[in-house]
């Protein structure tokens, strides 16, 4: 069981198709990067955040944030932010046992592998944390994304039609993905498959 607390100890150098990335928790003084990594993002990137994380005040309140039901991993390369991943949960909503996984990458490293690591990297943490189920949101042109998260065994449960308004005031339909865990297992357990995941 330590080799697994080991393998996600954070900060971990990771490698994503030959791109040298270190992955850590978001802290406060990552602001100034964050800013500059959601303002090379192209804008329909960020349609399925709740907040347009561009604008400084927005990163200002998700720093605020974080500990209090919010955790966000950041994957560096170099000193520049190549991507994130946050999990968000409300411990005091309907939902404290539901978590929300957001993931968003630089063009720069995407088709090499660093979505599917930080996606593994959220659930896993999500699923440590107690999360009995994830969920995710995107547009539903975003295949790649849908894709990486089918991947990991999440089915579609809604689409949210005109759910979201792009800059320029078109309208988008959102997909909404989810992954009960709690079934999985049992599902797993069914078969004897527990001890091979």
């Amino acid at each position: 069981m330590n080799e697994i607390a080991n393998a996600r100890a954070l900060p971990r150098q990771l490698d994503c198709d030959g791109e040298a990335v270190t992955l850590r928790l978001m802290e406060a003084a990552d602001g100034p990067a964050v800013l500059a990594f959601a303002g090379a993002l192209p804008g329909h990137d960020l349609l399925f955040l709740r907040r347009d994380i561009s604008h400084p005040k927005v990163v200002e309140a998700w720093i605020g944030e974080l500990g209090s039901g919010l955790e966000t991993l950041l994957a560096w390369n170099g000193d520049e932010v190549a991507g994130c991943a946050t999990i968000v949960r409300d411990p005091l909503s309907w939902s404290p046992h539901a978590a929300e996984l957001r993931i968003v990458l630089s063009e720069k490293l995407r088709g090499r592998g660093l979505g599917s690591l930080l996606a593994q990297e959220a659930f896993a943490r999500a699923v440590a944390g107690g999360a009995e189920k994830l969920f995710a949101q995107m547009t539903v042109d975003q295949k790649g994304a849908i894709a990486l998260f089918e991947g990991l065994g999440f089915s579609p449960e809604a689409v949210l039609r005109d759910h979201v308004r792009d800059r320029d005031g078109r309208k988008h339909d959102l997909v909404v993905l989810s992954h009960d865990v709690e079934r999985v297992r049992a599902r797993h357990a069914a078969f004897g498959l527990n001890d091979a995941f």
